[in-house]
């Protein structure tokens, strides 16, 4: 069989597996044993050593021990209700303005994200947190859900972000280190912000009907000094757990591994100021621990498996031949990618379409001569968006979960839509202005 066709007939075979409802983790694998047999004519220990080798290397990376470290910290951090006290503050603060609710979620995502990089956890403590309120002054469902699902997603950009982990661990350059990937993403993950919350601050003041401001009784119950009081007190808790964390890693002081270890013992004692610090949840946030790196490390063997298994065919050179040989200008061939990671965030998890693209897609980014930081933050950005996409976004059904009967799956879809295209939004501004991505790892290491 020819190269070419072994290459489209993996791919659909991957995309049949995936829509008949088989286990992403074992799919993968079991279409790299199939066609890898195919390939080397039915030699089965040869392709037994090949698993053996990739899985060997991948428990061998020392900065995948981060991944355990790092949920383990988010799940600590979601039980000691850390976000509670935050929301609490800035509801009072912010929401004497209109779509100030909307903005406080915002604002407490975006600081969650910055402590956990767990997707779930933030929409869903969000969703528990911030829905009831949204509803009760009368926002529009469609427009708080979007909310509630659009800024819970920023926890898999900025850092400490398991995504960045994992995309470091699998590149092996040193561009694309752990650590320049977390100064890359701070300025995408605070542009993401920003661009949510100017648009909730420009559609609500034209419209207030979408998110009325709280009443003025309600807003003038506290001075501003106790507001200043309680944003600061419920603030500098989170502050001091992300200068823990991501301060020593950009100061070259401790590795991200390391960092991810102070981070957890972080947590730890922030859960034993806010007295939720007991056995069960301790044994709780270990339980959730490994069963979500159990599915993390899985995905990772079966797409590594996979990717070597498609690389060693030559499925990778068609593929570049395919693009770079197409005389395209090498933007449009950035798009085509770009596009081709979009959709497939419709469909995929996110950790297996970086185990199945980044090696194909790297080496021609590589070779039309993008910055490979550059390149791979577009990359993790736009994979945020799969966490929207119908018709499997996570961050949707995370929120269907949590959210009050009145909200149907049509007024979360109607929600995250605007969110979607700012998104896009901020992958152009990238794209217009790469220093956004690369001056602060040239800053702190350098290159």
């Amino acid at each position: 069989m020819s190269v070419e066709f072994l290459t489209v007939a993996m791919f659909a075979a991957l995309i049949l597996a995936i829509t008949l409802g088989h286990p992403l983790a074992y799919t993968l694998a079991a279409v790299a044993t199939i066609f890898g047999l195919i390939d080397n004519g039915f030699n089965i220990p040869g392709l037994f050593d090949m698993f053996v080798n990739n899985s060997w290397g991948l428990m061998d990376n020392y900065v995948l021990v981060a991944i355990p470290l790092f949920i383990l910290m988010a799940q600590l951090l979601d039980r000691s209700k850390v976000s509670d006290a935050l929301f609490e503050a800035l509801y009072v603060v912010l929401g004497s303005i209109k779509g100030g609710l909307g903005l406080a979620v915002v604002v407490v995502c975006t600081v969650f994200a910055a402590t956990t990089g767990i997707i779930g956890a933030s929409v869903v403590a969000m969703g528990l947190l911030g829905t009831p309120a949204l509803l009760s002054k009368g926002y529009q469902k469609e427009m708080s859900s979007g909310i509630i699902c659009a800024a819970g997603t920023l926890g898999i950009l900025i850092p400490p972000s398991i995504m960045l982990v994992v995309y470091g661990g699998l590149t092996g350059l040193k561009e694309t280190s752990v650590g320049n990937l977390f100064a890359g993403a701070i300025f995408p993950g605070m542009i993401l912000a920003s661009l949510y919350f100017l648009y909730i601050f420009i559609r609500c003041n034209i419209n207030p009907k979408l998110g009325p401001p709280i009443s003025k009784e309600e807003a003038g119950k506290f001075s501003a000094a106790q507001k200043w009081g309680m944003t600061l007190k419920s603030l500098i808790p989170p502050m001091a757990l992300i200068l823990a964390v991501m301060g020593t890693i950009l100061a070259g002081v401790a590795t991200p591994t390391e960092a991810a270890g102070l981070g957890a013992t972080g947590a730890l004692v922030l859960a034993f100021f806010n007295k939720k610090l007991n056995w069960e949840v301790l044994k709780q946030a270990s339980f959730s621990t490994l069963k979500t790196t159990s599915m993390v490390m899985m995905l990772f063997i079966g797409g590594k498996f996979f990717s070597t298994v498609f690389l060693s065919m030559g499925g990778g050179d068609v593929v570049a031949d395919t693009l770079i040989g197409s005389g395209l200008n090498r933007w449009l061939v950035l798009f085509i990618m770009m596009f081709i990671v979009f959709i497939m965030g419709m469909f995929i998890d996110w950790a297996a379409i970086l185990l199945v693209t980044v090696p194909i897609f790297m080496p021609i980014a590589m070779e039309l001569d993008f910055n490979p930081l550059w390149f791979s933050m577009l990359m993790c950005v736009n994979l945020q968006t799969s966490f929207l996409t119908p018709p499997f976004g996570y961050a949707l059904f995370y929120f269907k979960g949590v959210a009050p009967p009145e909200y149907t799956m049509m007024h979360i879809y109607k929600g995250i839509m605007p969110f979607v295209l700012l998104q896009g939004v901020g992958l152009a501004i990238l794209c217009l202005f790469p220093g956004l991505v690369t001056w602060l790892p040239s800053i702190f290491f350098g290159g």
